[in-house]
């Protein structure tokens, strides 16, 4: 188990304002930011983020939503990271997150569901450097 994870706060946390209340339960739950920035990913960059779903049904929805507005990008520190993390932003459909989880608090649907976090520490590292390739002890 890793201790590192990477998580984006989507473009629908962005624009409903809920980007700062999301990063200060992230660090009450214990996280270290290691590095952060606010961007917006191109369409061709959102692609090939999300490469692993270009064979799916939903693809082209994800990557015109990801690329529709600003994301915070950021690595995240703590022991068991991603478990950990995985935990705290719940269940992708909001409807089936626990209670107090970040997507039961903030998303609206499975589409826009206000937070990305990496499910292995092996896609963290790959996440953590695509996002933050200027980085290389990351």
């Amino acid at each position: 188990m890793g201790n590192r994870t990477f998580t984006m706060i989507k473009p629908d946390a962005m624009k409903n304002g809920h980007a700062g209340a999301i990063l200060d339960r992230i660090l009450k739950e214990g996280f270290h930011i290691k590095a952060l920035k606010l961007t917006r990913l191109s369409p061709e960059k959102a692609a090939q983020f999300y490469a692993v779903h270009k064979d799916k049904p939903f693809y082209a929805e994800l990557v015109s939503f990801m690329s529709s507005g600003p994301i915070i990008a950021a690595i995240l520190e703590k022991e068991n990271a991603v478990e950990d993390f995985r935990k705290l932003i719940g269940h992708t459909d909001p409807a089936k997150a626990e209670p107090n989880t970040i997507r039961k608090l903030y998303a609206s649907s499975v589409g826009e569901n206000a937070i990305h976090g990496s499910d292995s520490d092996e896609n963290a590292l790959i996440e953590c450097r695509f996002m933050f390739s200027a980085l290389e002890e990351y």
